[in-house]
């Protein structure tokens, strides 16, 4: 399956609407992995706000995301209109304070 015009744009419009977008499986509240779960406990616990996209309930999205960023696995996380990583490069970064420096980047236009 290819990235269709239309996810595409919906993807570029999504992670332009959020400072902090999280693509995940299930909802913050409700994490459907354990990758997912921990990057949602990292954002929670470093008091970070950001927006999430379930990508179990669109599977043009599951798939879309992927082609989008070039990366293989969910979750995903965004920052300033900016691909970021997945769990263990967004571990990394909060252990090293690396993700809070990039919250203190202006927002892209």
């Amino acid at each position: 399956m290819s990235l269709d015009e239309a996810t595409k744009t919906q993807i570029q419009q999504d992670i332009t609407e959020h400072r902090v977008l999280l693509y995940m499986k299930g909802t913050p509240e409700s994490p459907q992995c354990g990758f997912s779960a921990k990057v949602v406990e990292i954002l929670n616990g470093q008091g970070i706000a950001f927006g999430s996209k379930d990508i179990l309930a669109d599977e043009n999205l599951r798939q879309g995301i992927k082609e989008f960023s070039n990366w293989p696995t969910i979750p995903q996380l965004y920052i300033n209109g900016k691909f970021v990583g997945g769990c263990d490069i967004i571990t990394e970064l909060a252990g090293s304070g690396e993700l809070k420096k990039l919250l203190e980047q202006p927002q892209a236009t």
